[in-house]
């Protein structure tokens, strides 16, 4: 168990514990059905324990699927410039670990000279798996 592990609660770490073992992005709804055996009853519990993970870098919320992730990119600890590739066809979502698109991002200021502290972009396309079935 990591330092980061360690210091979550009980209910972070069965969330957390769920997360990493779904196959995709679970929904707030779906992750409590899945912890009600392991004690955690209601939504605000797990609500709770999503914000906290988010906050920390072990999980992103995919926004337009309104889900959630576990993080697999080490580096997300430290950095707020998270971005995925979501397939539109079978809805597989993975983490882009890019260090151009990072650096890009974390120096990035718009025409007006807003500077942004934190990103979640998700870009949309086919999976290598879905294009070969064309």
């Amino acid at each position: 168990m990591t330092q980061k592990q360690e210091q979550l609660s009980k209910n972070q770490q069965i969330v957390l514990s769920i997360i990493e073992k779904a196959k995709g992005p679970l929904k707030a709804y779906s992750i409590l059905y899945n912890v009600q055996r392991r004690g955690i009853k209601a939504p605000l519990q797990v609500y709770r324990a999503l914000e906290k993970l988010i906050e920390i870098g072990k999980i992103h919320k995919i926004k337009s699927k309104n889900a959630f992730i576990a993080c697999k990119n080490s580096d997300c600890e430290i950095s707020k410039a998270t971005a995925f590739s979501i397939c539109n066809n079978c809805e597989h979502v993975k983490e882009i670990k890019n260090t151009k698109l990072s650096k890009y991002l974390s120096n990035f200021e718009d025409n007006s000279g807003m500077k942004y502290k934190k990103y979640n972009l998700e870009f949309f396309g086919l999976c290598k798996n879905c294009k070969l079935k064309q």
